[in-house]
């Protein structure tokens, strides 16, 4: 890992505050998959103001200036919330009794990886939330399998699978503690 750089982490609770620059980094991390319909500027859009109007959204962006260089955002879940039902297998009480906090993105610039951005996102992300646990979905085969192991070494486990929509891939829903 190279030195941080040094940025300034800006939390949001409000999607129109921020929306125009989770865009903008969004299309520069995934634009080597952008041709896939899942992960198209517009989809994430759509996915994007769906979770922004969900119960508990939180976003954390990283700014360099006024240059946003990475971000990380989710919201609250409950029993029953479609993200569990599409887990399988279904979680147990333990995580579904109460609320958890779904990160439902994290992306840091390519020019920005590498120097512990993403993990101060995540920190600061988890640092204001009140739920027991945060749960992830990943794709295995991201980054060679280097993403998975990276949430394994942020002290992440395996919970089960889902497929989010039929254009989504396969991925694995993993949780741990918040704090």
């Amino acid at each position: 890992m190279t030195s941080a750089p040094a940025i300034e982490l800006r939390s949001f609770t409000e999607l129109d505050a921020v929306r125009g620059d989770l865009l903008d980094v969004y299309a520069e991390v995934r634009a080597p998959l952008l041709h896939l319909a899942n992960y198209a500027v517009n989809a994430f859009g759509e996915r994007l103001d769906r979770h922004g109007a969900e119960d508990g959204f939180q976003a954390v962006l990283a700014y360099e200036g006024e240059n946003p260089v990475g971000y990380a955002y989710g919201n609250r879940i409950e029993d029953g919330d479609r993200y569990w039902q599409r887990t399988a297998p279904m979680p147990g009480k333990k995580y579904t009794a109460h609320a958890v906090v779904a990160l439902k993105e994290i992306g840091v610039r390519p020019a920005w990886r590498g120097t512990g951005v993403a993990r101060r996102l995540h920190d600061a992300f988890l640092s204001s939330r009140d739920e027991a646990y945060v749960t992830l979905m990943v794709n295995e085969a991201a980054g060679d399998g280097k993403v998975h192991a990276l949430y394994r070494s942020w002290g992440y486990e395996d919970l089960g699978h889902s497929q989010p929509s039929p254009v989504s891939p396969r991925l694995t829903v993993m949780i741990r503690p918040t704090s």
